[in-house]
């Protein structure tokens, strides 16, 4: 690729100007080749949906759960849920731009490459980058800015958007608000967005990027030396510091155990005590399952195992009652798509993935109540008196 024959265009991904302006390039400067911000899977699906091919869109929540991906699966359903939602405000599909390159490339018989990291890569990166605090605020964030109201005040131009003074600034309050997911979404890609580029051999091509990433691109395009090798942008392993909470919530099961075995050796009947630990943990996971709108038979399933995941520190009751209850919703990828039809909780009540997922929290947050708050005051902490003489 020759520096001074690549022309990078920035579009607005829910913008009817943007397709125009990608075609119009295209067909006017006829390049050897197009590089779009697309990976291979999105590809695939773009141009399925182009030939009007219909996929099976059940969406299996069981392998999401068992898997342990549902903050993966949350995030990906909250950002396509935004880019739905602009593109219905506008008219205009996301990812229209894209379409339109692929057509003129197809129309001309220009080769297309694929320039971006699988979409999963990019937020497993970033999900584990994030320390606790962050992805609560980060998630609060997306929630409040899904499922509040419209101000009409508070509205933007699309093309607005692609404006550089605009763009810098939003990337600022990105920065400020969720700096590790604006290293992985933005920084990153765009260093791989401009290493992937500088593969391409051909010496004239049209790069069709996201306005945001452009300025970055440039930049790394100029200084080429400052450009990370693309393997380790591709590492999912999470690589970070000490996962302290992660440690200490473990900690707490064990320390049950400890308690419950400290007790029986000292000669202390412990037999009362087991039935109530046993009890109270059934009893939150069921009530935090069927007030999070489960069926009886999801609840049945929480309270039930909730004994054994509060000891087990690898395991949640939650996944146990989202996986019943996912055996009677069944989730499709119109669900995703129809969220950005929501317009009050109502809606909200009658969408599969969001039943699915409020079963799975509101079962842990029952759990987690009985093991952080009722069973040391009730059990434990009795307990532990009565072995050291309290």
């Amino acid at each position: 690729m020759k520096r001074e024959c690549l022309t990078i265009i920035g579009t607005a991904h829910v913008s009817s100007e943007s397709v125009d302006e990608v075609k119009d390039a295209i067909y006017e400067q006829h390049p050897e080749v197009v590089a779009i911000e697309l990976d291979r899977g999105r590809y695939i699906r773009l141009k399925k949906s182009m030939m009007g091919i219909e996929e099976d869109d059940t969406i299996s929540v069981s392998k999401i759960i068992k898997e342990n991906k549902v903050g993966l699966f949350l995030t990906t359903t909250l950002l396509g849920y935004f880019q739905s939602k602009i593109g219905a405000d506008v008219d205009v599909k996301p990812g229209s731009e894209m379409v339109g390159a692929i057509e003129a490339c197809e129309d001309l018989g220009i080769p297309i490459a694929l320039i971006d990291r699988e979409i999963n890569t990019t937020l497993q990166r970033a999900l584990n980058k994030m320390g606790f605090m962050e992805k609560a605020k980060f998630l609060f964030g997306l929630l409040t800015s899904a499922f509040g109201g419209d101000d009409e005040e508070d509205e933007i131009d699309i093309e607005d958007l692609k404006n550089p003074e605009n763009i810098d600034e939003l990337m600022e309050m990105f920065k400020d608000e969720a700096p590790s997911v604006y290293e992985v979404l933005v920084r990153e890609r765009d260093a791989y967005l401009a290493g992937k580029i500088l593969q391409i051999p051909q010496d004239h091509v049209i790069a069709v990027v996201g306005a945001g990433h452009k300025p970055g691109i440039i930049k790394y395009l100029d200084n080429p030396e400052t450009l990370p090798p693309l393997h380790e942008l591709e590492d999912i392993e999470n690589k970070g510091g000490i996962p302290w909470v992660k440690i200490i919530l473990a900690m707490i099961p064990i320390l049950f155990v400890v308690i419950f075995f400290l007790a029986y050796i000292s000669g202390i009947n412990i037999t009362g005590n087991i039935y109530e630990f046993i009890i109270i943990s059934m009893i939150m996971g069921f009530i935090g399952s069927i007030l999070s709108g489960s069926k009886i038979q999801s609840a049945v399933v929480g309270g039930l195992v909730a004994p054994l995941t509060i000891i087990h520190p690898l395991l949640a009751a939650g996944w146990f009652s989202g996986l019943t209850e996912a055996k009677f919703r069944k989730v499709r990828k119109r669900d995703i798509q129809n969220l950005a039809h929501i317009e009050n909780f109502k809606d909200l009540w009658h969408n599969n993935i969001f039943r699915i997922l409020l079963v799975v929290v509101g079962t842990n947050l029952g759990v987690s109540i009985a093991t952080l708050v009722i069973l040391p005051s009730k059990v434990f902490i009795p307990l532990f008196m009565k072995i050291f003489g309290g």
